[in-house]
Formats: C-alpha cells, structure tokens, sequence
C-alpha cells in the first residue's frame, strides 16, 4: 500500500525532524510553485525520475539552477554515453506511486521505490532549507539536510550528495566516480509507446515535475514529470494560480469559466464602445475575449485536468478492495 502524504508527514513527526508545511494548488513546476512558498525563505528544488538501458532508477533532485548533463552523468555512473533517459511516465505510479508532478526523495518510502538510487545536489547543504513535495503536489514541505538524512536513514537509504555539475575524466582505467551508486536490482516495467529522444541537459527554471512531477531534461526549473514528450503545460498567471478550483468538480469547472467570460463580457459594454462599434461589437467582444481569455481558460482546463488525474491516482492506488 503506498503512503499517503499525511502517512508520511506523521513519520516525520514520529521522527522527530522539524519541518514546515505550506498548502497551496496543485502546481506542476518550480515557476508555480514559487508563486506559493518562494518568500518562506529556503531553496526550491527539481526532482527527475531517471532510468538507464538496464532499467535501473534514479531520483536526481537538485537545485533549479544546477546544470546536470545527462550524458556525462551517465559516463559517471558507467551506464554509457547515451544510457540516461528520463523514465516514462507509468514509472511513477509502479515504482513511485505518485502522479505527475510529484517526484520526490520521500517517494522512496514505499516498498516499490526502495531499489531506486537517489542523487542528492551537494548545494542543498549551503542551503538553511528546501521544499520538497510531500508525495502530493498540493503541498510544500521545507526541511534542513539534517533532516531529510535522518528520513533516508529511517528506511535505510544512506544520503549521497554529489557535485552534480561535475565532468571527471571517465575511461578504461578511470571508472565513473558514481558507478558505487548504480542499483544493483532491475525494475522491467510495461513501457508504452515510450519516446527515445530525449533532452540532455537540465537547465535552471522552467519545469517543475513533473513533472509535471514531470519534464524533459532540457526543461529547467522543476523537471518533475518524467517524460522525454512532455511539455510545460501549467504556467498560469496569478490570477488563475489564485482559482477558487481545488477538485475535480465539474460544476466548479463550468461556473470559473463562465464568470471569468461574463466579467470580461460586461466589462466590454460601455455606451462608449457601443457608439464607437455599432453593428461591429459583436466581433469586437469576441476578439477581446479570445485575446484575454484563451490563455486563463486553457490554464484552467489544465488545473482540472491535473487534479482529476491526481484524485483518481489516489482513489485508485489507496482504494481497498472488498475480499470475496
């Protein structure tokens, strides 16, 4: 059974690690998640779900400005040039058990995840905190380094912070730095219609998470969703970030849509501009409207999509069946 994000919040209590916790939207990169928690003081950090030729997993989490490429990692861990794609996006729910845009360290919690190597960016330690997802994106925790070891350690997984921007010399006499960390147990997974080309550096702010929880490499700030066909899907103004949308509630939905459309409809209609348009207002509104609404209204679809595939994730994945 996969932990639940108040499961895991009450083993840190038990744990005893100080950590602060800040609600917000479902977001799906760093630039969204920064709107919410970017003044509580700590680091951001992006996390990507990583699997190699022999399906073996890594969580790289790191901070939004480092520059991790993926080819030199893979020469580093000795899985080859070329041997590092990001996971598909079935991988977080098999192996993770979280959805898009929840990648994250606390994910090794769950039995599935506990043969995935995590490779943590040696930036956090100049860091006082960094947030971290609590296996749901609707949630920000900030945590020291001191106790997120202390979590890894609970469940036997020894802390490993590497200089991620790193490039040593790699050959026949001088194996990878990494190659210590390279799992020794293979996950083979279903892996459909899975796209090879993948984007080789991670940059410094566009994606989450996948992130969500999931982006391709070349994505910078939150790469959380594991996916090489990805995009960036969920860059909202603040306008839409402040929705009063919190689930998948198909009469919340319509009813955003239609004062967002009758505010702006209203607001066009002044004795002013029926004078200076005449006949042609009608064509007028609907200009401004596509022009002021098309990206608010996509933005919105967006959000409930997300949050109806999370809620069905989490309805699926910690749904019991009845025995027989």
């Amino acid at each position: 059974m996969a932990y639940s994000k108040e499961q895991l919040l009450a083993r840190l209590q038990e744990l005893q690690i100080e950590f602060s916790k800040y609600e917000h939207p479902v977001v799906m990169t760093v630039e969204e998640q920064a709107k919410y928690v970017g003044n509580k003081g700590g680091a951001l950090t992006k996390n990507l779900l990583l699997k190699d030729k022999k399906h073996r997993y890594y969580i790289v989490s790191a901070l939004p400005h480092t520059k991790v490429d993926l080819k030199v990692l893979a020469l580093r861990l000795g899985v080859g040039k070329g041997g590092l794609r990001m996971a598909p996006d079935n991988t977080l729910g098999e192996i993770l058990q979280v959805p898009p845009g929840c990648v994250t360290p606390f994910a090794l919690v769950n039995e599935t995840a506990r043969n995935v190597s995590l490779l943590l960016d040696q930036g956090f330690k100049t860091q006082d905190c960094c947030f971290f997802h609590p296996l749901s994106n609707d949630m920000s925790i900030s945590l020291n380094t001191h106790g997120l070891d202390k979590f890894l350690k609970s469940i036997e997984k020894e802390p490993i912070y590497v200089d991620l921007e790193a490039n040593p010399q790699v050959g026949k006499d001088q194996p990878g730095d990494l190659a210590a960390f390279v799992p020794s147990t293979s996950m083979v997974l279903p892996d459909p219609q899975e796209n090879e080309s993948s984007s080789q550096t991670l940059a410094g702010n566009q994606v989450s998470a996948v992130s969500a929880d999931g982006k391709s490499m070349a994505v910078k700030a939150k790469a959380d969703k594991p996916s090489s066909t990805s995009k960036n899907v969920k860059v909202q103004p603040a306008n839409v970030a402040k929705s009063s949308l919190r689930s998948a509630d198909i009469e919340k939905f319509v009813d955003e849509i239609l004062e967002k459309t009758s505010t702006l409809f209203l607001s066009e209609i002044t004795e002013d501009s029926i004078k200076q348009h005449g006949e042609k207002l009608g064509d007028v509104l609907g200009n401004s409207i596509r022009k002021h609404l098309t990206s608010d209204l996509r933005n919105l679809a967006t959000i409930f999509k997300n949050i109806a595939y999370t809620e069905g994730f989490y309805a699926g994945t910690h749904h019991q069946p009845k025995r027989l």
